[in-house]
């Protein structure tokens, strides 16, 4: 199935300070380094993204992001942030959300029934959940954990409960440029929520493959630090 409409949205993952990819979510494992989080997401807006993805790594580590990073994004950008990181509680999402935010992602906390049902009631649209799967099951705490809930009983679960959009990511293929997880993604996607893709994403057949899935974005880091691809022509692949 071919989504309707499609979008490559480029990612910003921050730690202590400086953009960087890591292997796998590994704190240890920084693969690459890009800079000041500020400079690059102005790069991203001159060069035609929509959105932003921000995903605060030390929030994620600790349980307890800081609005810090994404006042300072939101100052110099125009363009609406998605973050994540850490969002464990409805004060949280709220900060977030006041400092700028357009749309905040929770992954640990969405395993608990009655957050989802109160964090959607509270915050509707602009809540996401992050389905971040390890050996088929969801990954917590960072990806430091895993569950024992599989990617398609979260994503049927954020169905009931009113949840709007999934990003799923394979925490295996995450900064490997190995290719996406098109199984995983198309077994979530036929739950029948707007889905994002991340993890593996590596060329322009890939933002094809997860598109023609049924996907309604592919989030890109590492492609894009290591210039596989540029934004521009991605974004024209994804518009066209």
């Amino acid at each position: 199935m071919l989504a309707r409409k499609f979008d490559v949205i480029p990612a910003i993952d921050v730690l202590e300070g400086r953009v960087v990819r890591l292997s796998q979510g590994r704190r240890e494992a920084v693969t690459l380094e890009a800079g000041d989080p500020v400079a690059l997401a102005e790069r991203y807006a001159a060069e035609g993204a929509r959105w932003l993805h921000v995903v605060d790594l030390d929030g994620a580590f600790a349980g307890a992001p800081t609005v810090d990073l994404l006042r300072r994004i939101a100052s110099v950008s125009p363009l609406p942030v998605q973050i994540g990181g850490g969002y464990r509680t409805l004060d949280s999402i709220d900060a977030a959300l006041a400092a700028g935010a357009s749309r905040v992602m929770i992954g640990t906390a969405a395993l608990d029934p009655a957050f989802l049902d109160e964090a959607v009631g509270r915050f509707g649209e602009a809540l996401a959940v992050a389905v971040d799967v390890r050996d088929g099951q969801i990954a917590t705490e960072g990806w430091t954990r895993t569950s024992n809930v599989s990617a398609s009983e979260l994503a049927a679960r954020c169905k009931a409960h009113g949840i709007s959009r999934l990003l799923v990511t394979s925490t295996a293929r995450d900064g490997s440029l190995a290719g996406p997880d098109l199984s995983l993604l198309a077994e979530v996607v036929a739950v029948g929520l707007p889905t994002m893709a991340a993890g593996g994403i590596a060329s322009l057949d890939d933002l094809t493959a997860v598109r023609e899935i049924g996907c309604e974005a592919a989030i890109a880091g590492s492609a894009l630090l290591a210039g596989r691809f540029g934004l521009p022509e991605a974004l024209t692949l994804a518009r066209n």
